[in-house]
């Protein structure tokens, strides 16, 4: 068997951004073996000719066939040195494979501080963070009690998930009793205090033994449950500078949560007086197209990068910030919108770096169109995204 190392791809395909992960393993020297539920014949021929070997299964929710799939490898290639999806979803599936197979990486005895919200609370008071105040609760009497402290308005959310999915600002009792006609009955709920603030994120890629080797910000015009709640458009944007406070409070963070050789997205609200609290934490790259804004943003290749860091454990690329680089959603389903997209190529020129089509699965959050803008001025963007969304 010769030195290649193995690096075990699940759904390598999804979504279609995260693909370019396979071109660059395989360019940096690595077998990449992909496993997936979708036929092989539906997978780009981009990723048809950067995956060595790829393994269907007829469920990627059934733990047997997975772990036949990576043993199947095992026996093929010799030992499996990564499991990785970069995919939130599969999580639970990559830690109890790593588990399973003794491979590098988060385990299952890591999961909980990294996926439960009340878990991350604890680390958060753990290193000396403010948090806001909530907790798990069980039923409507539990609530009452519980909202007797906070007060209203107060946010209901899955201790356990993703983004701005099942989740409710509570205004008052009518709200709270609706919240428990409609409840999933399956799923474990935190309740916190509503803060009003900005929310920003502290995002990154770490080394081999947790250092961090690039970091960025996302600045947001509205939280994500807002864009949901009023079914609007939206934006958000990398931004050129990291104020100090938040990379010393994320680069705590990045040591608590055992951050190592991985990508993290680190949520935080900028309250009214410019202090930093944490929200929650994220230990996969970003949604969306934040990865590729990493990309324009900095004129590197950051697939190709943490390609570098599994097998050099370094990053190479210049980090330089020359550019912000934003996305801007627009919502035909509730606004008529002055500019074309002709207008708009004509007015943003060569700072208008794309125009996608969400699909609806995404829509929701996304938008049914986004724009990717770049720009080394921060008032040219916001001119630009002015632009984008300006409405009849």
């Amino acid at each position: 068997m010769d030195n290649k190392l193995n690096f075990v791809m699940i759904s390598p395909h999804f979504p279609d951004n995260f693909a370019t992960f396979a071109p660059r393993l395989k360019e940096a020297g690595f077998r990449t073996l992909g496993i997936a539920d979708a036929p092989y014949d539906q997978l780009s021929q981009t990723l048809k000719d950067s995956l060595l070997d790829y393994y269907r299964v007829d469920n990627m929710e059934d733990y047997d066939q997975v772990y036949r799939a990576v043993a199947f490898f095992a026996h093929k290639y010799g030992r499996i040195h990564r499991i990785e999806s970069h995919n939130e979803h599969w999580l639970e599936l990559d830690a109890r494979l790593r588990t399973d197979f003794n491979v590098f990486g988060y385990k299952e005895a890591d999961l909980d501080a990294i996926k439960h919200k009340s878990s991350m609370k604890a680390v958060f008071r753990q290193i000396g963070l403010p948090v806001a105040d909530g907790r798990v609760f069980t039923d409507f009497a539990d609530a009452k009690t519980l909202i007797d402290t906070l007060g209203y308005p107060v946010i209901i959310k899955p201790d356990s998930g993703v983004g701005a999915g099942d989740t409710y600002k509570i205004k008052n009792d009518e709200e709270l009793a609706h919240f428990f006609d409609v409840k999933n009955d399956a799923v474990t709920y935190i309740m916190e205090e509503f803060i009003p603030g900005d929310i920003v994120t502290f995002d990154g890629l770490t080394d081999h033994d947790g250092n961090i080797l690039y970091y960025s910000s996302l600045l947001y015009n509205v939280a994500v449950l807002e864009t949901v709640e009023n079914d609007n458009d939206m934006y958000f944007y990398v931004s050129r500078e990291v104020p100090d406070d938040l990379y010393e409070m994320g680069s705590k963070m990045v040591q608590a949560f055992n951050t190592k050789e991985r990508f993290f997205h680190f949520e935080f609200f900028r309250l009214a007086d410019g202090s930093l609290l944490p929200l929650e934490v994220n230990l996969r790259p970003p949604g969306g197209s934040t990865i590729d804004m990493f990309n324009y943003a900095n004129d590197f290749d950051i697939f190709a990068e943490y390609a570098n860091v599994v097998k050099d454990n370094r990053f190479y690329a210049p980090i330089t910030r020359p550019y912000y680089c934003g996305y801007v959603s627009r919502k035909y389903s509730t606004n008529h919108y002055v500019h074309s997209n002709d207008d708009i190529r004509r007015h943003l020129g060569d700072s208008l770096i794309a125009i996608q089509t969400i699909p609806g699965i995404f829509a929701t959050i996304m938008g049914d169109e986004g724009y990717l803008v770049r720009t080394p001025s921060e008032e040219q963007l916001f001119e630009y995204f002015a632009f984008i969304r300006q409405k009849y």
